[in-house]
């Protein structure tokens, strides 16, 4: 099989490549810019562009697929050309199903959690011996690429909402056909597409609607919008809820505690317990047990930037996360002072999806640091001009979020400043964001605070 990806830097597009290429097909692609880690990914098997740019003239007949990434524009050159040639175009969760739909495919949908649940699902099955192929969005550990596809009878994939390509209009999540499904929540994100929150639900209806007949959906009980949606339903499938298990902290540890047994977490926050709930039974329907599951999961050390540990020392932990949407902010600082009710936080946000930066839906992070001590919101003035946006200054932010103490800044050497200025112990800082804070080095910002203003 020949196939080309047009936008083949993409996150999804590039290991999507890869796999593809360790499957044995012969794979092209180009891009106009390729960023790391795709670009040293891609050239580790051969697959990176000798040239960024496009180049209609690598489009031709013997071409089995032509796979389109988000990122090429609808007058993409390559696009063009191999419309003319009347070559089979797929968006990647197009081809994602084409390459599984002899597969059970389990998928997990949902504004919040997705990553996390395939994570803890990928991790547990590979604990299991169980074979199986997958898509997520992030690097783990223990796994080579993002996406695998063998000859195994199951694939895992995290399902996105967000639209498939630039000529496919459709939710990722509606094209992938699920037997097992997972909806963690619904909480309204991607205003540029959907303009309402009715509008945003009605995706997670449609996606209900494409469960295969007979198939299975685990919901979050404890979300009322998506309870109601799951409810209203009337597809020919099995349905059921999950809650919060039984559970305690101690000295900053979670346990679970079932059949009188406690099983210590590496993850903590109610909205990762509710997270570990989904994927038990997703791994149910694969003959692993209770006791088994909880004991795989004790293991698992969370997604990459998913309250993941930069560092820490007797007096301070420092986390960073991709927490960017107002119930992702909320779930994300309630876990850390649940987690560490004696020590205060402070919790930094970057303001950088286009949803996050419009001044229409800001007022939907009203209340969301409530629970920090010190709250500081953070947006790179370039943001507002590489989205050709109207920026906006702190009163608007302070305003928006309720809280007059709210500390705003626009340039990335002022967070350094703030932690210069700060002198305090018993801390735990929080660092959330779907950027990268202006291209700080938060190593380097984690260290510096341990050894400089909190190893008292």
């Amino acid at each position: 099989m020949k196939v080309h990806f047009i936008a083949i830097g993409g996150s999804a597009m590039h290991n999507l490549a890869i796999a593809l290429h360790k499957k044995g097909f012969q794979i092209t692609g180009s891009d106009d810019v390729v960023f790391e880690p795709s670009a040293t990914r891609l050239a580790k098997y051969g697959l990176l562009p000798a040239e960024q740019g496009w180049y209609p003239e690598k489009l031709s007949t013997d071409l089995d697929a032509v796979v389109l990434g988000m990122h090429a524009r609808i007058d993409n050159p390559e696009l063009l050309k191999a419309q003319e040639l009347g070559l089979k175009i797929y968006s990647y969760p197009e081809y994602i199903y084409e390459q599984s739909k002899d597969k059970l495919r389990v998928v997990i949908g949902g504004s919040h959690g997705k990553t996390t649940i395939t994570s803890m699902i990928l991790h547990v099955l590979q604990a299991a011996g169980k074979e199986f192929d997958y898509l997520v969005g992030a690097q783990l550990a223990g796994f080579d690429t993002m996406v695998k596809l063998s000859d195994a009878p199951i694939i895992v994939i995290e399902g996105d909402e967000y639209l498939s390509s630039p000529i496919d209009r459709r939710p990722k999540f509606h094209l992938y056909k699920a037997n097992i499904a997972v909806l963690s929540g619904i909480a309204w994100d991607h205003i540029n597409v959907f303009p309402t929150f009715d509008n945003y639900i009605e995706q997670f209806r449609i996606f209900i609607k494409t469960i295969m007949v007979g198939g299975s959906l685990f919901y979050s009980e404890t979300d009322e919008v998506l309870k109601q949606a799951v409810l209203n339903d009337d597809s020919e499938i099995n349905k059921l809820g999950y809650a919060l298990p039984p559970y305690q902290i101690t000295d900053g540890i979670t346990y679970i505690e079932y059949n009188g047994k406690s099983y210590p977490l590496n993850v903590f926050g109610q909205h990762n317990l509710l997270n570990i709930e989904a994927a038990r039974y997703v791994c149910g329907m694969f003959d692993i047990t209770t006791d088994a599951f909880y004991q795989y999961i004790s293991t698992f050390k969370g997604a990459a930037r998913r309250l993941e540990l930069l560092g820490n020392n007797s007096h301070v932990n420092v986390y960073k996360d991709f927490a960017h949407s107002p119930s992702k902010l909320i779930a994300t600082i309630q876990a850390v002072k649940a987690q560490f009710p004696n020590r205060k936080l402070l919790a930094c946000m970057e303001l950088h999806t286009f949803s996050s930066l419009n001044a229409d839906f800001l007022h939907e992070y009203a209340g969301t640091m409530d629970e920090a001590d010190t709250a500081v919101v953070f947006i790179d003035q370039k943001t507002f001009e590489q989205k050709k946006m109207q920026p906006y200054g702190a009163a608007e932010v302070k305003a928006a979020f309720e809280r007059d103490d709210l500390v705003f800044f626009n340039q990335p050497a002022s967070l350094l400043t703030l932690f210069d200025d700060l002198d305090a112990v018993d801390y735990s800082v929080l660092l959330m964001s779907s950027g990268n804070f202006g291209g700080l080095d938060l190593n380097i910002l984690t260290q510096n605070i341990l050894k400089k203003y909190f190893d008292k």
